[in-house]
């Protein structure tokens, strides 16, 4: 009797080989299966080895054994969570047991003969996340396992797993039933992120190992390289934890924490160096500890669990890259591409080709994100919010993304992909029209002239500014520089993006907001100091600058040499205090006296502004207003802080509306004081690019708005089609209402009045 059923050659890194010639083989199917478990039986020493498929409808299939009765193939199916072999699936671990048929979730099938067999050992066949399937062996003997034996089933389950989800071992009809992945047509439901609509082929941010990259050619070599990106990657975060430089951008102190924690833990680095021993790439290493932690973690019920699950895979990703040594740009992708992901940063999304781009899709995220944000700068749409999307889709699925109803269709039938196409066409209508309006004045019906600005960010930006008719820039959010790169940007390298912006500009204003980081913006290569407890409310925007001179110096610096001899308008965010916007401006008059004493041409004309985004300056517009040249009011944030609503949460982001009497009335106020004063004034948040929420500012007195490229149409239709003299009788009245929101109110003004929106 043998002591266990040891590999004939420790490691199945020959198995392996001999598994994969097997299933390259001209045989049909069945006999290559076949042929696939006799190997596997002979190599552990067992009795029976068997495998075991999920369909369609949950029930796991006897597709191949050796040692059970050949009948029984194809017959035996066990529902969901049905016996040991269908415990193995729901736990999506591995199952070893020395008396199997004592267990209670044993299930006695008489078709199968296994009576004899009392050892044994079922490993998952795991593909993102997901049990697509079992694998088995047993044996007479009641005798237990080895933790090396079950890592070596894990890994040849793996292989199996990911060499059936490839097409390799069953031709796409023998898979019709087989639920390697979803198939079926299916909708999700999140939130829209950037308007639009588009139609494609998935392809995923974390992009899936291939079957050839899967065993090693070299052992000892695989190690190396595992050893080196684990040096490289905890290297990676360490500086960044120490304020140096790195590439992961945007983590906060507390992920980057738990980062260090898994780099670190034994565990990890002892499974990653166990399965490379065993024959796997450090590649495949990676992705099978990242599918085991997914599928265990999976079962967890505890949020704090799950997210530290998100952390985990974010750390296995950046592994994986730096093995790979590649970027996202330089992967083929298909021509009409929608990329997957859970989140992103901005840079993560400029990498890709931006001409094959046409969707974006994630699990988290907010509107108010930055990846959001891009996205909507290269007008593609993108929908976010959407639970369990990745382990929904496989790379190169069909899918829409649904920008306008905030919403996935996966793997769509053809009557809605028509649907879309038809969507599309109006879409592409409407855009044709706002094409035909972009030289037109935007003026309304009674007379009044509306200024129409875009926002902008990124040299991308500048193209909409003459595909949009936009008046201007009426916020350039310069962080975005910084944001994209992996250290901070040089004097010359800011001085030639803002050139580059006045340039493409020409005689057209730009407002230059100068660095808004901190909160849910955090540069990896800059020391934050002490972490805070809530960052949205601590040291960031212009309270940064101000305590970090050098850094505003220098980017003021660089603002005044490129708008030397020309207009140049800069506006600081998140002032709080009249004394931070005196103490900004001060910098300002010191730099330009910096400048003249240095024979430097300063700007023919110069305007400093402040961004209204702290409910604080609503009862201090008397003593700001004289000392600014212009105001920006940014509602983005103004209404998070007078509602306490995080807007990236969508837990309460969308709790309370803009269009309520409070937001209104303070909205209102501001332009009052604008006024009397003589101050010009903008508005500049999200509420500027949508045109029922465009019509309430106008009406407010507002005249001068600045959207995101893709509002700017909209808007400008729906300010040729108002009249602001019939709509400005009715707003008092909304205005002293006591309801929470007056958002249909003021839509049936609009309609009853003609207003297209």
């Amino acid at each position: 009797m043998p002591t266990g059923p040891a590999m004939t050659t420790r490691g199945p890194r020959n198995l392996l080989r001999q598994i994969r010639e097997a299933m390259a083989g001209a045989a049909p199917a069945q006999e290559r299966l076949d042929g696939v478990v006799r190997i596997i039986a002979r190599s552990m020493v067992a009795e029976v080895c068997s495998i075991y498929l999920r369909r369609a409808s949950g029930e796991l299939e006897l597709f191949a054994t050796e040692g059970l009765n050949r009948e029984a193939v194809h017959n035996t199916r066990l529902r969901p969570g049905e016996g040991l072999v269908g415990e193995v699936a729901r736990l999506a671990q591995p199952i070893s047991l020395s008396d199997a048929p004592t267990h209670p979730s044993f299930s006695y099938r008489p078709e199968t003969g296994e009576d004899p067999y009392h050892a044994f050992l079922g490993a998952p066949l795991l593909r993102g996340g997901r049990a697509i399937g079992v694998l088995v062996v047993q044996n007479r003997a009641e005798r237990r396992y080895d933790e090396d034996e079950v890592e070596d089933i894990q890994t040849i389950a793996m292989v199996l797993a990911e060499t059936v989800a490839s097409g390799e071992l069953l031709a796409q009809e023998e898979l019709r039933d087989i639920e390697v992945a979803p198939h079926r047509p299916e909708r999700i439901k999140g939130q829209k992120f950037g308007d639009g609509l588009a139609f494609g082929h998935v392809v995923l941010h974390e992009a899936p190992l291939p079957p050839e990259r899967l065993l090693a050619e070299n052992q000892q070599v695989e190690e190396i390289r595992l050893r080196e990106a684990l040096n490289r990657l905890k290297s990676d975060v360490d500086h960044m934890l120490e304020g140096g430089l790195g590439n992961l951008a945007g983590p906060s102190f507390e992920v980057l924490e738990t980062y260090r924690m898994f780099a670190d833990d034994r565990g990890w680095n002892r499974s990653l160096e166990e399965a490379v021993r065993n024959g796997l790439t450090a590649e495949a290493a990676v992705d099978r500890v990242r599918n085991e932690h997914r599928a265990r973690f999976a079962q967890a019920r505890d949020p704090y669990i799950k997210e530290r699950l998100h952390d985990f895979e974010d750390l296995a990703n950046r592994l994986l890259r730096i093995l790979a040594g590649d970027k996202p740009g330089e992967r083929d992708l298909p021509d009409d591409a929608i990329l997957v992901a859970r989140n992103l940063g901005p840079a993560d999304l400029l990498e890709y080709p931006r001409h094959k781009l046409k969707g974006l899709l994630l699990e988290e995220g907010s509107a108010a994100s930055h990846a959001a944000i891009v996205a909507r700068a290269l007008q593609i749409p993108c929908v976010g919010r959407l639970q369990g999307l990745r382990d929904r889709l496989s790379e190169g699925d069909l899918v829409i993304a649904d920008g306008e109803t905030g919403e996935a269709h996966l793997r769509p039938r053809p009557d809605m992909l028509q649907a879309v196409r038809s969507r599309m066409e109006v879409r592409d209508q409407r855009r044709a029209e706002f094409i035909r309006l972009r030289d037109v004045p935007a003026v309304t019906l009674d007379g009044t002239r509306v200024t129409l600005l875009t926002n902008a960010g990124l040299a991308v930006d500048l193209e909409n500014l003459n595909e949009t008719g936009a008046e201007g820039i009426g916020l350039f959010r310069t962080e975005f520089q910084f944001m994209v790169s992996d250290e901070l940007p040089r004097l010359d390298v800011q001085t030639a993006l803002y050139r580059l912006v006045l340039d493409a500009a020409g005689d057209r204003p730009v407002t230059f907001r100068t660095l808004d980081v901190g909160g849910d913006k955090v540069l990896p290569y800059l020391d934050q100091g002490e972490r805070e407890e809530n960052p949205a409310l601590g040291r960031r925007a212009i309270r940064l600058g101000l305590d970090r001179p050098a850094l505003l110096r220098m980017q003021l610096r660089a603002l005044l040499a490129a708008g030397s001899g020309r207009e140049l308008r800069v506006m600081f965010p998140m002032i709080a205090t009249v004394d931070e916007f005196r103490a900004a401006r001060e910098m300002v008059d010191e730099e330009c006296a910096w400048a003249r004493r240095r024979g430097r041409t300063l700007p023919a004309v110069l305007r400093v502004g402040a961004m209204v985004e702290c409910p604080s300056l609503l009862w201090h517009l008397d003593a700001l207003l004289p000392l600014t040249d212009f105001i920006s009011v940014g509602t983005n944030d103004l209404l998070q802080y007078m509602f306490a609503a995080d807007r990236t949460n969508p837990m309460v982001s969308d709790r309370y509306d803009p269009l309520s009497p409070p937001a209104l009335r303070a909205l209102a106020e501001i332009q009052r004081k604008c006024v009397d004063t003589g101050t010009p004034v903008s508005v500049c948040g999200e509420l500027a690019g949508r045109p029922l929420e465009a019509f309430a500012l106008l009406t407010l007195g507002f005249h001068r708005l600045s959207a995101p490229a893709g509002g700017v149409g909209p808007v400008k239709r729906m300010v040729l089609s108002a009249d602001l003299t019939a709509a400005r009788r009715a707003m008092p009245g909304l205005l002293g209402s006591s309801a929470g929101s007056v958002r249909n109110e003021i839509e049936s003004l609009a309609r009853k009045l003609n207003v297209a929106l």
